[in-house]
């Protein structure tokens, strides 16, 4: 066990340290002061609040409660509260300047490694009888918490640069992969029959993961590929933005009153369409998945191809469920973990692959790119499972629980490995659409 907890030290120490390089990276390696300090959208924070709000939480969880040592900066907490300040507010707090966050987060980490020296990151987790009690250090937990919590703010950064105005600033690390397959206009059928959704025992797994449980569906058939933008360009073009048969009443009053016309960031130039991507003006690749559409728009487009959103069991189902053992896996591939042959995360572009690229990364049904490149919206709304304990916090998931809030799932490329799995729960408002999103169609099998 003593060698077990070293190794498991040894890679949360290096996750902790690729982390915050890429925050730095997203912060103050890439952008002025003034542009750091700036509100970029009403929708989004500051980028030096992200970056001060990461390591205060990091202070809070892996140096007072899991360290147990007094508080560094406790004068800051309030400033860094996410639900007592909304995000359009937070311009006007007296925040920490871009090389006062810097400091501040360089001395919370310095402790955080000593702390971590002397932690007893308890036993690898087991499968446990329903109630049973998780604890901060078990298998690390609460380092895993703050790491992922750290590249979902990573993410949140890079959607503030895509509302950014001005030239580009971000590089991409390599261009898109040979695609082995062509974009297809096919599906899977997913056979009736239970599968164990959710999770007792990944060491990385939040309380809305939890608890596994049995869920029983029909047959059904699934999209192979995400609805790419040429396909959704057929829905803009056939007038969908101007047709309510389309739309729910939700939906077709956030269209009227958005006056949308397409996915966001794209324009028409003269009979196609460019889009903005990071300050580069683009023509919209055609067998990339489509990206930037709210739930609505994703609920309309399927309505208008004879389909329908997936709910999030039959996501789970298709992208986890393996026919020949019956078993679910930890990612459609198998138990894995990401590289790039199997999906594209991890901010190594900026932007989603082309629909077919990596066939390594396919479920066992043939269903892929599941994982990475766009999140995809389901039809369901974000509840707790059977079972449900909140863990550490409630303020993490439980809030949240039946408040018209859509279930995503899958992550996207800019979803870090370690902050995606098939059994992660995303979730954002139906009107969402600076995140990167996407979708998939379903269907009923007797609709065949």
């Amino acid at each position: 066990m003593g060698h077990e907890q070293e190794r498991a030290k040894e890679r949360i120490a290096a996750e902790l340290d690729r982390s915050r390089r890429r925050s730095n990276g997203l912060t103050l390696d890439t952008l002025d002061e003034a542009e750091l300090l700036a509100q970029h959208s009403p929708l989004m924070s500051p980028l030096v609040w992200d970056l001060a709000h990461i390591g205060n939480y990091e202070e809070q969880w892996l140096l007072r409660a899991a360290g147990g040592r007094e508080a560094l900066r406790p004068d800051i907490d309030g400033l860094y509260d996410a639900f007592e300040n909304p995000r359009a507010d937070r311009v006007t707090l007296p925040l920490l300047r871009p090389e006062e966050a810097r400091e501040y987060n360089d001395q919370v980490r310095r402790e955080v490694l000593d702390t971590l020296d002397s932690a007893d990151l308890g036993r690898l987790p087991e499968p446990r009888e329903a109630g049973g009690e998780r604890s901060l250090l078990e298998a690390g937990f609460v380092f895993h918490m703050v790491i992922q919590h750290e590249h979902m703010h990573d993410e949140t950064m890079l959607a503030t640069h895509q509302l950014r105005k001005g030239a580009p600033v971000l590089l991409e690390e390599e261009g898109p992969p040979e695609v082995a397959g062509p974009p297809t206009a096919g599906e899977v059928l997913v056979p009736a029959g239970p599968f164990t959704m959710g999770t007792d025992d990944d060491p990385w797994s939040y309380d809305n993961e939890r608890r596994a449980h049995t869920v029983d569906l029909p047959a059904y058939w699934i999209d192979t590929d995400p609805v790419t933008n040429a396909a959704y360009l057929e829905f803009v073009e056939d007038g969908g933005y101007r047709d309510p048969r389309w739309w729910s009443g939700s939906g077709w009053e956030w269209c009227r009153r958005r006056d949308a016309v397409a996915p966001a960031f794209w324009s028409r130039e003269g009979a196609g369409w460019t889009r903005r991507r990071f300050g580069r003006h683009e023509d919209v690749p055609p067998d990339q998945p489509v990206q930037h559409v709210s739930f609505h728009e994703a609920e309309a487009y399927a309505r208008w191809a004879g389909k329908r959103l997936p709910t999030e069991a039959e996501w789970e189902k298709a992208a986890r469920f393996d026919p020949v053992s019956g078993r679910s896996r930890r990612f459609p591939w198998g138990d894995e973990e990401p590289a790039g042959r199997h999906a594209n995360l991890g901010q190594r572009a900026l932007g989603p692959h082309p629909v077919g690229s990596h066939p390594d990364g396919a479920s066992p049904l043939g269903v892929r790119q599941l994982i990475g490149d766009v999140w995809e919206w389901t039809s369901t709304t974000f509840h707790g499972y059977p079972g449900f304990a909140p863990f550490p916090y409630r303020e993490y998931s439980e809030v949240f629980f039946d408040d018209g809030y859509k279930v995503l799932r899958g992550g996207s490329w800019a979803t870090h490995p370690t902050a995606v799995r098939s059994t992660f729960r995303n979730w954002d408002h139906p009107i969402r659409r600076q995140i990167f999103s996407g979708f998939r169609c379903a269907r009923d099998e007797e609709h065949a």
